[in-house]
């Protein structure tokens, strides 16, 4: 008779040996993020490429999300006339959550998109190899400047995302729920505090990092061709977005307690 427990043991057992190696795979990559010859060069190109072709996307992205939850806020607190919480709601859930986190889902679907199929094109015509051959090292040269570099330049487009999307919640309320701007903007800054900030450039950084690492990851341990990239493409989108999403909620319920 056949094991009916044996495809839950096998499917087990390939969970934990993934993770295992997606773990030895980003401590290779810190490694050799601290550890010399540096490629600054790459690391330029990387920060433009990840960051600055970006800023467009998270900026359309923050304005329409910053509107849109001052109208629901708006409508939610009408209920209860609680409409003068709507700047203090819109920058909290902005600068925590919404700012951080949908800037890292709209990156884990560009950036680590890009990322596994760069090196997994790499890696199927066998340029990776002869990098290799050449003593140049792929993790030095290919994935610590990227890695380093969605680090970096996430929080810079978080905090770019969250003053923008305030902005969106404010041209709202201003022009189309009757706020005084003045009276808007004074109550945005005097409930802001220093740690909402801060909570979403620490998320930011670590988004970044697993952006970057999942899409080397899979695009570096790609086989079979075209379709083989296009597989750890998707993967890597994937995989980036539910570890963002899981990540997201333990960070959250660290600093909340």
């Amino acid at each position: 008779m056949i094991n009916p427990f044996a495809p839950i043991g096998r499917s087990t057992l390939g969970i934990f040996a993934e993770t295992g190696r997606f773990s030895m795979f980003a401590a290779r990559a810190i490694a050799s993020i601290f550890s010399p010859p540096y490629f600054v060069g790459q690391l330029g190109r990387q920060c433009f490429q990840i960051g600055y072709l970006s800023l467009p996307v998270i900026g359309l992205t923050a304005v329409f999300i910053g509107a849109a939850l001052a109208l629901n806020i708006y409508v939610g607190g009408a209920r209860f006339n609680a409409e003068s919480f709507v700047p203090n709601i819109v920058v909290l859930g902005i600068t925590r959550e919404l700012g951080p986190v949908l800037a890292g889902l709209m990156l884990a679907g560009r950036v680590s998109a890009g990322i596994a199929a760069e090196i997994g094109t790499m890696r199927v015509t066998e340029q990776i190899d002869a990098m290799t051959t050449l003593s140049t090292d792929p993790f030095k040269f290919l994935i610590a400047p990227r890695v380093l570099a969605a680090v970096l330049t996430l929080p810079v487009l978080v905090l770019v995302a969250d003053i923008i999307g305030v902005m969106g919640g404010y041209l709202v309320a201003v022009n189309s729920l009757g706020f005084n701007g003045a009276t808007y903007l004074r109550n945005t800054f005097n409930f802001l505090e220093n740690q909402d900030v801060i909570l979403g450039l620490v998320k930011a950084a670590v988004f970044g990092f697993i952006i970057a690492v999942m899409g080397a990851y899979q695009g570096y341990n790609s086989s079979g061709g075209a379709l083989g990239v296009g597989r750890a493409t998707t993967n890597a989108v994937v995989g980036a977005i539910v570890l963002i999403l899981a990540v997201n909620y333990l960070i959250t319920a660290f600093f909340v307690e």
